[in-house]
């Protein structure tokens, strides 16, 4: 059986390559940092969600040392069988204070997060009314429930109103969005969005994974840099990007919110509890984040730095202040072929194509860190006009 199934699967391999979507995965033999060895040589880092530096930071790695130590290497099991210890519960308060909900929950990932959110909360009665361009988990999420499902344009709020007025006959209606846009750095307007909320007696939640760290005056999150942070209802977030870069997802809600997925979430109840070492050094990433001005400021300085270079020399820039500093490319085999040339004059990038970003709207998009100095956010985009350069000669 597998002989014919093998033929349908490479020509499907063979469809991808010609059309230049094929997603090749690099191997590097170093740390996550600013800088990393791949078998080309040492690069400068600018793909990693690795916001502000500190997926190698000597802090956070003595803290998942010890918690080795200490709590030992896996749980080998679920959080309702044997698999919660302390450093969980404390790892849930501390997010649960950060970013000012009531409770939060751990995940394995903010994929499974989404993933265990909507089929537990909203049934055939209710309606979640989503952003066009959410994550992907949002959208497999939605896709579990038997909720009535509704999109709305990108953080068009007429839209989004008029689909309010579309579901108001059902029990619970509940508004998704991501906090940043990811493929964008688009940040979701959440001020207006929690006001219609209020108007037409809505549910809010928000995947913060690109904003929790960095965004706002003091890295709450998109909820924080809009004043609204004790009018969302669910914040869904990673580890895994700017605090500390490892894996792990959560959900911090209201505390009925949580509660409920403790007993019913599917993703929580039948996947193993975070790895202890990954809690231990979460929670000194919290304590890092009490005093990480001068991080959050140093990536601002760079990504504005990159932002004004760029423009200047010509490229196209979606608009924005965000971290994430998407290059417009628009063809796929153009974006991968400049992807290549730039990591050949050290600088590792990813060209974004279809399905990940529409068909035609190809794009590099590069990822500021605090780690990055302004020596190497230069040197980036002379990078960038050279490549350029030889593509076109």
């Amino acid at each position: 059986m597998f002989t014919s199934v093998r033929d349908d699967l490479r020509a499907t391999l063979d469809e991808i390559r010609a059309a230049g979507l094929y997603k090749p995965e690099r191997v590097i033999a170093t740390p996550q940092s600013a800088s990393v060895a791949v078998p080309s040589g040492d690069v400068l880092n600018f793909c990693a969600n690795n916001y502000l530096g500190l997926a190698d930071h000597p802090e956070v790695v003595a803290a998942a040392k010890d918690a080795l130590d200490r709590w030992g290497y896996g749980m080998a099991s679920v959080r309702f069988i044997c698999g919660t210890q302390e450093i969980h519960k404390e790892l849930e308060q501390r997010l649960s204070a950060f970013l000012g909900q009531e409770d939060t929950i751990l995940y394995s990932s903010c994929f499974d997060a989404n993933g265990g959110v909507f089929e537990t909360l909203l049934g055939p009665e209710d309606a979640v009314i989503s952003d066009a361009l959410n994550h992907a988990s949002i959208i497999d999420g939605i896709r579990l429930s038997k909720a009535r499902r509704h999109r709305y344009a990108n953080r068009d709020l007429a839209d989004l109103e008029q689909q309010l007025k579309d579901t108001q006959d059902a029990r619970r209606r509940l508004i998704v969005t991501d906090g940043v846009f990811s493929m964008d750095g688009y940040v979701a307007p959440l001020a207006e969005i929690c006001d219609l909320a209020d108007r037409y007696d809505a549910m809010v939640m928000v995947d913060d994974s690109h904003a929790v760290g960095f965004v706002g005056p003091e890295g709450r999150g998109t909820p924080e840099l809009h004043g609204v942070m004790d009018r969302v209802d669910i914040i869904t977030g990673t580890l895994g990007k700017a605090l500390g870069g490892a894996s792990g997802g959560y959900v911090a809600a209201r505390a009925e919110i949580v509660e409920l997925l403790r007993q019913r979430s599917r993703p929580y109840l039948f996947s193993n509890s975070l790895a202890p070492v990954i809690a231990a050094a979460s929670i000194k990433v919290l304590d890092l984040l009490e005093s990480a001005g001068e991080l959050r400021e140093r990536l601002t300085a760079n990504t504005k730095l990159f932002r004004t270079k760029m423009t200047e020399a010509g490229f196209e820039i979606l608009p924005g202040d965000h971290a994430i500093a998407p290059v417009m490319i628009g063809d796929a085999a153009e974006a991968g072929r400049m992807a290549e040339l730039l990591l050949e004059r050290g600088v590792y990038v990813i060209g974004f194509s279809y399905p990940v970003v529409p068909m035609g709207a190809a794009r590099i998009r590069v990822q500021l860190s605090a780690a990055h100095s302004t020596a190497d956010v230069e040197r980036a985009v002379a990078a960038f006009v050279d490549a350029r350069a030889t593509m076109a000669g």
